[in-house]
């Protein structure tokens, strides 16, 4: 495993690609961007974070990194010192799905190891001893939940993680002890949004213990029409339980979806047809553009690509310009800081360039 010495280059790297989970050649991938699995692990013999000064944290991040390097996995994985990140650097593995908010924001000693094409990342010392996580792009819940399972078996032969027979995991949050699983899955709703019918799902979602949060999780906004769907328990259900809950219910918001989309183009299309050429109008001539319009016009643009009323533009294509115009890409792919208005213009200008080239 890499020890993080390139981190710099790989970072610059990673901004300049889409990453996997973003090409939409999963199942479903006009409505599911991507799936995400994620497993919260505490070691035994070390206090959870709340209770772990810097040299415990130290300890955490040297125990693990050696755990995960004598894996076979272990050969691929990169490991990044979250905590000598700049804010940028910082910012710029959020949104790319890599590390948390939390973990991002948190102190002391901390650390991501990622690895298999952005797929899977390994947060060190977030709000648990570990947080991995499969990410991958479409609707492919039982495909992450074995490519994670198989992780999670292959750290626990080389560690002991905190378990009860009765409870199961052990975690830092309640919600969380038992399986220790958070199952995501990552919608985009304009069609539920546009008609107003984005709050049934709220209400459903809550009926049966799920949660409906933005784009990057809980307490954000659902940015450019983009909903995260994910279980709020765990204590007292197996995985596969879960991840049959899921499996259900996902499929009939795909189906609402569908269903509000064709009705929108069956009563409304010239309206429809007519804020999609606007949005590309807007977007392909811009001078400078916030992060907020963009990802309501490029929200539309990707509605627009699956009704058929946008030929020259893929739906990885316009994924990737989501990921790109946020505000840590644009700036690494700039080459330095910039301002709020030196972001709107190079945004725009990106946005330009790569529509025009399309």
């Amino acid at each position: 495993m890499s020890d993080g010495d390139n981190k710099s280059l790989c970072l610059e790297e990673l901004a300049r690609t889409g990453g996997r989970w973003l090409c939409a050649e999963g199942p479903e991938s006009d409505i599911v961007v991507s799936t995400r699995i994620r497993l919260a692990r505490n070691l035994v013999g070390y206090p959870f974070m709340s209770c772990a000064d810097d040299d415990i944290r130290q300890q955490l991040v040297d125990s693990l990194r050696k755990t995960i390097a004598t894996t076979e996995l272990g050969r691929n994985f990169q490991f990044i010192d979250v905590a000598a990140l700049d804010e940028v650097d910082n910012q710029l593995l959020v949104e790319r799905q890599l590390i948390s908010r939390e973990l991002s924001q948190s102190e002391g000693p901390r650390g991501v190891v990622i690895g298999n094409g952005e797929r899977v990342s390994i947060m060190l010392n977030e709000e648990d001893h570990i947080r991995m996580q499969l990410l991958d792009s479409g609707f492919s819940l039982q495909q992450c939940w074995e490519q994670v399972n198989s992780l999670d078996d292959a750290l626990e032969d080389h560690t002991s993680f905190a378990f009860d027979e009765t409870l199961g995991y052990l975690t830092a949050c309640p919600t969380n002890v038992g399986t220790g699983i958070r199952i995501s899955v990552m919608l985009h709703l304009p069609g539920l949004r546009i008609t107003g019918e984005i709050q049934k799902v709220h209400q459903a979602a809550q009926k049966i213990n799920l949660a409906v949060r933005g784009l990057y999780g809980e307490g954000s906004q659902a940015m450019g029409d983009f909903y995260q769907i994910s279980n709020q328990v765990t204590l007292g259900c197996s995985e596969q339980h879960l991840l049959d809950n899921l499996a259900e219910v996902v499929p009939n918001i795909l189906g609402y979806e569908r269903r509000v989309r064709d009705l929108l183009c069956r009563d409304n299309r010239a309206n429809l047809d007519d804020q999609v050429s606007r949005a590309m109008g807007i977007l392909t001539s811009a001078r400078t553009i916030s992060s907020t319009e963009t990802m309501r016009l490029l929200s539309l643009v990707r509605l627009g690509i699956n009704l058929g009323m946008v030929s020259n533009l893929s739906i990885a294509a316009a994924n990737e310009l989501f990921l790109h115009t946020q505000p840590a890409h644009l700036q690494k792919l700039s080459g330095g800081p910039l301002k709020t208005p030196e972001r709107n213009e190079a945004r725009a200008t990106h946005i330009r360039e790569k529509l025009q080239a399309s």
